[in-house]
This record gives structure tokens, sequence and C-alpha cells, in this order.
């Protein structure tokens, strides 16, 4: 699996923001990445030191699109939260913090 395959975005809501505070990071991810995929990705991309990678798959829910308003499933898609060591941040998720 390739590198930029793994990582398929920052997830920045508020919780996540909060979360930042105690150098804890979230991303969503490739559904077939493992922990140590996410860690090598994340600390090959961003230069950092990973203590510790927590996956987990969300589900997919409900949607009603078109003009019929039919209801069509959204695909499941997995969330990784990762530790990183004192002192290391990310650059992508320093937008709202405040100190």
């Amino acid at each position: 699996m390739n590198i930029s395959d793994i990582l398929v975005r920052p997830i920045v809501t508020e919780k996540s923001l909060d979360e930042v505070k105690n150098d804890r990071y979230t991303f969503e991810v490739a559904k077939e990445a493992t922990k140590d995929d996410v860690r090598k990705a994340v600390e090959t991309v961003y230069d950092v030191k990973v203590l510790a990678v927590r996956t987990m798959i969300n589900k997919g829910g409900m949607r009603r699109v078109g003009r019929k308003r039919l209801v069509v499933k959204e695909s499941n898609w997995k969330k990784a939260i990762i530790q990183l060591a004192k002192g290391q941040k990310i650059a992508v998720f320093e937008i709202g913090v405040e100190k």
C-alpha cells in the first residue's frame, strides 16, 4: 500500500481540535490500512514521532438523494487517532488551537 493512499484526510472538527491539546490528532485513513501502516505514513509525511495509534470503523449512515428522495447507504470509513510524543506538532491542526 502506498503512503499517499493511507492518509485520506485530516479530520478537523471541534472535538478533534480539542484533542490537539493532548497531542492527539485524528485522520481518515484507508479501510485496509493497519496501525503500522498508519504509523509509518504519519511519521514519513509529517516528520514526527508517533507513540500510539488507535483505529475504528465508522458506520456509514442513510441519506436521501434525488428528486424521488431515494434512501441510499453511505459507505463505512476508518478513522485513526494518533498520539504524538510531547512537543511534536502537525501544522494542519494548529488552525483553531488556543494556547
